[in-house]
């Protein structure tokens, strides 16, 4: 029987007594259009595409270098294993019919949101190509072009294409993150009615399939595009372009990379805090009533902003660095490569690719590591999810030390520096070492097993504004360790490519930037694994939504509560990871930038004099971007949870039966109004970060013009770059700590500490993690 004949005819019983159905938020599920063409071509001719596409992929690899097609064999076997564990993970069973309904009301409204973002940032990124296009059209040519014959056209033409295809493939790495979670979770939530290390392999085999064609995609795009214009323009040909000229030609892919990945971020995490902020105030503040309790109108949104915010945009954030840092090493790599004079420079090149297939290899190895207990049916204790992930981290991180001194032994070899290769293995060693330390300082700061999170939550017991207080200092307090240790990986990591033996003509040591490149590589040199922890946080969220709002016995409950509050230290632990290999990346782009004008300029351009008043200005209003970015970004989300919290209590008011599960909230209402407003608010901020570098630039090129400094717009954003990198890394580490603390704090009350749910710690918490 249907809610409206019960409300009409006046029995309706308690939720528990009776058979739960949610409403969906779409009519139909929705597929994007290039999945929709390749589900509607015959199946052999599909296959016999699929085998030409292999064929021509290789044929250019083989063009190109072995190493290449040791490049593509491993993507394209990651794929395959990738296959297998959606396969491993689909074939487990929705549970009960209540779960699979809000799991498909969670999938309807995370699609839905998903097409819309994507087809606002789809048409800003074809404006932006026609810029670019544009820009490249009138811009003045590099030594580089004129020496390979390489137009003004032609550069134009190859940068747009590098952009979208860029953005292309960040776009479905972002949907591949979010398509598995959304089917995931249910089978998660599933398996928690059996054990907790079974619920915890589904979500960590889901995470792992988004992981492996996440960094596969990027992995195999910019060898792709390598290759293509290798053969294409007859790299090291008579007349041709040099091989140590061509990465400069993938700049392209990493700035579309870029961009989708800075609207994914904004659109996906307002929609995810302004759903979260409006359904904890109302719902456990005002009214009292658990995380995730059906009677909540905002908890579907609440679920589908986990799917939006935590899977879809980190997998294109994620896409992105590892885009931008290949890139950037093989540019360096390349450059190095032509100073030094060595004869055979693809190992130079090359070497980023090659380090990341094998991070899918070692990384597989990991995920697979963590198997589910042999009996399920014998009730055994719950395990703790993190010792687990750590088991599977440090395997991976034992096979990445030899892969890692491996891969430098077999492309970094040269006879002009034959100890070189040793050195950069040690900076990838430091690379690592930092990845791990990250790691440790991130799960010490967020997981309410140390003292921190267990201070904040004690802070609680006073009321909300000491807990608002201890939450900001320990957030600030976490950025100092961080720090320490990106400034000592960048300073070894540069002293010993510097010390590499790698000299110019001049006899100048050349190796230390290169030296730092590595050390990154190194530290992204377990990216796959660490992405699988990340994605395993929102899954287990939805997963503990799903049994909350089916209302499970609470033995299951507090399996994914367990899952949930790892899942939190997990998530905040990779975005620690995520800033940190930014800030060691963002050091070589930095070079590069500099590299870039000095050749347009055809002047040098080594070092930026803060001495100089314009200079320091530029760094000023870097400094001052990032703050203004982040209060329109928190402003966005405070808005639009000011929306929902109305819409909740104007539902709870007009609704009283809500509360004595008499009728029914209007689940789909919140998830409009969030979807709606977040995507209204990513414009603001994400125009700021993009338009304000060129703005800058052009106002003090123009008085560098009148004031005879033809380099004084590129030196002001320089320092603009330089200062906001610095700041936005102090920034993202201050708000990622607390947040990931102040939610932790909060979980730590619910497993019946301090009052336990519902007590004025627990209240206090609450506003503290909002």
């Amino acid at each position: 029987m249907m809610m409206g004949d019960d409300v009409e005819n006046g029995n309706l019983g308690l939720y528990q007594d009776r058979p739960r159905t949610f409403p969906n938020m779409r009519s139909k599920p929705y597929t994007p259009l290039i999945f929709r063409v390749l589900m509607g071509i015959n199946v052999r001719v599909l296959v016999i595409l699929l085998l030409l596409g292999l064929g021509f992929v290789f044929y250019v690899g083989a063009s190109t270098s072995p190493i290449i097609v040791f490049v593509f064999s491993v993507c394209i076997i990651s794929f395959l294993l990738s296959i297998y564990l959606t396969k491993w993970v689909l074939s487990k069973d929705e549970g009960p019919p209540e779960m699979s309904q809000i799991s498909d009301a969670i999938r309807d409204g995370a699609e839905g949101f998903f097409r819309t973002q994507y087809g606002t940032i789809s048409k800003m990124a074809l404006l932006l190509a026609l810029v670019i296009l544009s820009i490249y059209l009138f811009r003045s040519t590099t030594p580089q072009q004129e020496s390979s014959g390489l137009g003004r056209a032609t550069s134009a033409y190859i940068t747009v294409a590098a952009f979208l295809l860029g953005a292309l493939c960040s776009g479905v790495a972002g949907y591949v993150g979010m398509w598995v979670s959304v089917r995931a979770n249910v089978r998660v939530s599933s398996a928690a009615r059996r054990s907790a290390r079974e619920a915890l392999q589904v979500a960590v085999r889901a995470g792992g399939f988004s992981a492996l064609v996440v960094v596969g995609m990027a992995v195999i795009g910019i060898a792709i595009l390598y290759s293509t214009f290798y053969v294409w323009l007859g790299v090291d040909s008579p007349g041709s372009m040099k091989v140590t000229d061509l990465p400069l030609l993938l700049v392209g892919y990493g700035f579309g990379a870029s961009f989708v990945a800075l609207f994914a971020q904004l659109g996906g995490g307002i929609y995810t805090k302004a759903a979260d902020v409006g359904a904890d105030l109302v719902g456990k503040v005002e009214q009292g009533i658990p995380e995730d309790d059906p009677r909540n109108p905002a908890v579907i949104a609440d679920l589908v902003g986990d799917n939006v915010g935590d899977c879809a945009a980190r997998g294109a954030d994620l896409f992105e660095s590892i885009a931008a840092e290949i890139i950037s090493a093989m540019i360096l790599g390349g450059t190095m490569a032509q100073r030094c004079k060595i004869e055979d420079p693809s190992g130079f090149i090359l070497f980023p690719l090659v380090v990341h297939s094998f991070d899918l290899v070692v990384s597989s190895v990991g995920i697979l590591s963590i198997r589910g207990t042999r009996d399920s049916s014998v009730k055994t204790p719950i395990e703790d999810p993190m010792t687990i992930l750590q088991k599977g981290y440090s395997v991976t991180i034992v096979l990445a030390v030899l892969t890692f001194a491996g891969s430098t032994r077999w492309l970094l070899y040269t006879d002009q520096a034959p100890s070189a290769w040793l050195n950069f293995a040690l900076c990838g060693l430091v690379g690592i070492i930092t990845a791990y330390v990250f790691v440790w300082i991130t799960k010490y700061y967020t997981d309410y097993k140390h003292e921190p999170v267990r201070t904040l939550a004690l802070s609680s017991s006073t009321g909300h504004g000491t807990n608002i207080i201890a939450g900001v200092s320990l957030g600030l307090e976490s950025t100092a360790l961080p720090v320490l240790v990106i400034s000592i990986s960048i300073i070894s990591a540069f002293w010993l490519g510097h010390t590499s033996g790698l000299v110019d003509e001049a006899g100048s040591p050349t190796g230390g930037l290169f030296g730092t490149a590595v050390a990154t590589m190194g530290m992204l040199s377990t990216a796959a694994y660490i992405l699988t922890m990340d994605m395993f946080g929102p899954i287990a969220d939805n997963a503990g939504g799903i049994v909350e709002m089916s209302q499970q016995p609470e033995s299951v409950r507090e399996i994914t509560d367990v899952l949930d509050a790892v899942g939190n230290t997990t998530k905040a632990t990779t975005k620690g990871f995520a800033i940190g290999s930014a800030a060691l990346a963002s050091f070589l782009l930095f070079s590069a930038y500099m590299d870039e004008v000095a050749s347009f300029a055809h002047e040098s351009f080594k070092q930026v004099d803060i001495a100089i008043p314009e200079v320091f200005i530029g760094g000023l209003l870097g400094s001052m971007l990032i703050f203004l970015f982040s209060a329109w970004a928190c402003a966005a989300v405070g808005r639009t949870a000011q929306e929902v919290v109305k819409e909740v209590r104007r539902q709870f008011i007009e609704r009283p039966g809500i509360m004595d599960y008499k009728e029914k909230p209007d689940y789909g209402r919140c998830v409009a109004i969030v979807a709606s407003a977040s995507l209204r608010e990513m414009i603001k901020p994400g125009a700021l970060a993009i338009v304000s570098p060129i703005v800058v630039g052009f106002l003090f090129r123009v008085l560098g013009h009148y004031t005879g400094h033809p380099l004084l717009g590129a030196k002001v954003v320089a320092a603009l770059l330089m200062f906001a990198t610095v700041s936005g890394i102090l920034m993202a580490l201050f708000l990622n700590t607390a947040g990931g603390a102040w939610d932790n704090a909060k979980k730590f009350i619910e497993t019946g500490a301090l009052g336990g749910k519902g007590s004025d710690s627990h209240k206090a918490a609450v506003t503290g993690d909002t």
